[in-house]
C-alpha cells in the first residue's frame, strides 16, 4: 500500500528551521499495531485499511520513512520542578508532520518511543507497553469527559524487550496534538537571547491557533491573554474531575491549552487537596491543590518571553504583563465556578455560589470522601434522596448542614428537579480512570493480555452513562490497593 494515502503537511518544519533536529525512528524488529482509535482516524482523513496494514504499523513505529515528510525532534527548554533547564527537547519523540481534519483543524501527529535523538540526555529514547497504553487509556478518557487533550491514534509493540526495572515489552504511541508548541519552546530561544527568533515562533503560533490576532499591533500581548484563558479553562476542568497531572512543567505546557503527558498523572479516589501520585514530587509541588497557582506561575513564565515583543520600553512591557498574569486567578475562578454550578445543576447564578461551592469542599475536607462518586451520587440528593451521599462520609454531620443549603439554593431554580438531577448526570462522571483498574489492565498487558485494556477503554469513553455489569468500575481502589504511584514512564 502507498504511504501517500496520510497526507501529510509540515508548517513547522519548513517555517520554523532551526527550531528542530531532522531524525529518523530507530529501526525495530517487529512492528505490530496492537490497538487502532479508528474513529479518530476516520476524523483525520486518514485510511484505516493503510494504517492497520504492515505498512501503517512500520510508518507509526518511525521505521519507514514517508515521501515528503522531515521527521523532526523539537528543541524546548522548560522549569522542572521549579529549575530552569535551557535545553531540554525531544527526547524520546518525533514529529512526523501534520494533518488535517475534516473540519479543517491542523494537527500533529508525533510519535512517542520512538528512540534515541540529539535530545536524549543519556535515556534510551525508548517506552514501555505499560507506559503507552497508560497514556492512550487517560487521554482518551479525558476526552471522553471533554476535556481539552492529546489524543492516542495507535499503540505500537516493537517486537523489543525495554529495560525498565526489570525487562518490559517495548512500545510506541502515535499521538495527536493540536500541535506540541510549549512554553519551553519559547523559553529555549528566549534564554539565548535569540528575540528575533521567539518573534517567528509567536507569529508562527499566532498563524497557526489564533489567526484572529494577526493583523493587530499588540498581537503578542492577545495572543498571551488567550494562551491564559486557556490554560485557567483546562485546569479548572482538572480540578472539576478530580485529575492530577503531576508534572506541570513548563515544558508539559501547551499554547494550544491540551494536557499534555500522562506519565505521573491520576484521579483522585478520596478527597484530599494535597494529593500526590508522582513519585519524584516530594514536596507536592504539583500536588491536586497547587494546581491552580502552578498554571499561573506557568504562564509568568511564558510573558517573561514576549517582554521585548510586548513593547519596546521595558517597564511598559513589565506592567501590561504583570496586570494579564495577575488577571488569571478571576479568569480561573470564573471558570471554575461554572464547572461548579453545572456539577451541583445549579443553572442560573447567585453572587453566594461561591461561598456555597466553598462550604461544600470545606465539608469535604478531612472525610476521605470519593470524590467522583460524591459529585455522582449529588442527583440522587437532587432528586430527593440523601443516603447514596450520606453513606460515603464516616460523619455525615457537615455534609447534612451543606446539602440543607444547597437544597434551599436548588429551590430557587426554575427547573423541575428531574431535569435539574438529568442535567447534573451529563457533567458528573460515573467512570473516571480508576487507579486500581488502570494498573490492572496495565500489568495484563505486560502478561500479553490485552483483553482487560479493551475492556476498561470501552467503559471509559461512555463515562456518563452508567451501565450494567460495570459495577467494579464504579468503585473506587480496595484498601488493600495501598497508596498509589506514578512514575515519568521515560
Amino acid at each position: 500500500m502507498s504511504t501517500s494515502s496520510f497526507g501529510f503537511e509540515n508548517t513547522y518544519a519548513v517555517e520554523l528551521e532551526g527550531f528542530y533536529v531532522p531524525w529518523q525512528g530507530a529501526v525495530v524488529p517487529e512492528p505490530r499495531i496492537v490497538h487502532l482509535n479508528r474513529a479518530l482516524a476516520q476524523e483525520l482523513q486518514l485510511d484505516e485499511a493503510t494504517l492497520a496494514s504492515d505498512v501503517g504499523a512500520r510508518v507509526l513505529a518511525g521505521t519507514q520513512a514517508l515521501e515528503g515528510t522531515t521527521p523532526l525532534a523539537q528543541a524546548y527548554a522548560g522549569h522542572q520542578f521549579g529549575n530552569f533547564v535551557p535545553q531540554l527537547g525531544d527526547g524520546r519523540a518525533l514529529l512526523l508532520g501534520e494533518l488535517i481534519d475534516r473540519a479543517g483543524t491542523r494537527h500533529d501527529l508525533q510519535l512517542k518511543g520512538s528512540g534515541r535523538t540529539p535530545f536524549s540526555r543519556g535515556g534510551d529514547g525508548k517506552a514501555t507497553l505499560s507506559s503507552v497504553l497508560r497514556e492512550y487509556l487517560i487521554s482518551e478518557a479525558m476526552h471522553a469527559l471533554e476535556v481539552p487533550t492529546t489524543r492516542s491514534l495507535a499503540a505500537v509493540t516493537t517486537g523489543e524487550e525495554i529495560w525498565r526495572q526489570g525487562a518490559q515489552p517495548g512500545a510506541i504511541l502515535a499521538r495527536i496534538a493540536s500541535s506540541h508548541i510549549r512554553v519551553g519552546t519559547f523559553q529555549f530561544f528566549a534564554a539565548r537571547g535569540e528575540v528575533e527568533r521567539v518573534r517567528q515562533l509567536a507569529e508562527y503560533t499566532i498563524a497557526r491557533h489564533f489567526p484572529e490576532f494577526s493583523k493587530e499591533d499588540d498581537r503578542y500581548l492577545q495572543m498571551f491573554r488567550a494562551i491564559r484563558d486557556r490554560q485557567a479553562a483546562l485546569v479548572a476542568r482538572w480540578m472539576s474531575i478530580g485529575f492530577v497531572h503531576g508534572v506541570m512543567n513548563t515544558d508539559n505546557t501547551t499554547v494550544a491549552g491540551e494536557t499534555l503527558d500522562y506519565g505521573p498523572c491520576a484521579f483522585m479516589d478520596g478527597y484530599d487537596p494535597t494529593t500526590v501520585f508522582s513519585s519524584i514530587d516530594h514536596h507536592g509541588r504539583y500536588a491536586y491543590g497547587n494546581q491552580p497557582a502552578i498554571a499561573k506561575w506557568n504562564l509568568a513564565r511564558l510573558v517573561e518571553t514576549l517582554l521585548p515583543l510586548i513593547d519596546p520600553d521595558e517597564d511598559r512591557a513589565i506592567s501590561l504583563a504583570t496586570a494579564e498574569v495577575e488577571a488569571f486567578a478571576p479568569v480561573y475562578e470564573g471558570h471554575w465556578l461554572e464547572r461548579m454550578r453545572a456539577k451541583l445543576g445549579l443553572a442560573g447564578s447567585e453572587p453566594e455560589d461561591g461561598a456555597l461551592v466553598e462550604k461544600l469542599f470545606n465539608a469535604l475536607e478531612g472525610q476521605d470522601v470519593d470524590f467522583t462518586g460524591f459529585f455522582r451520587r449529588l442527583a440522587d440528593s437532587a432528586r430527593g434522596d440523601r443516603s447514596a451521599v450520606r453513606a460515603l462520609f464516616p460523619d455525615a454531620t457537615a455534609i447534612d448542614a451543606w446539602m440543607d443549603l444547597w437544597i434551599a439554593r436548588l429551590a430557587r431554580e426554575t427547573e423541575s428537579a428531574s431535569s435539574r438531577a438529568d442535567a447534573m448526570d451529563r457533567v458528573n462522571p460515573v467512570y473516571v480512570p480508576r487507579n486500581h483498574k488502570v494498573q490492572e489492565a496495565l500489568d495484563a498487558a505486560d502478561a500479553s493480555d490485552l483483553e482487560p485494556f479493551r475492556r476498561i477503554l470501552n467503559v471509559l469513553e461512555r463515562p456518563f452513562d452508567r451501565r450494567e455489569g460495570l459495577e467494579e468500575f464504579e468503585t473506587r481502589a480496595p484498601d488493600s490497593f495501598g497508596q498509589y504511584t506514578t512514575y515519568c514512564g521515560t
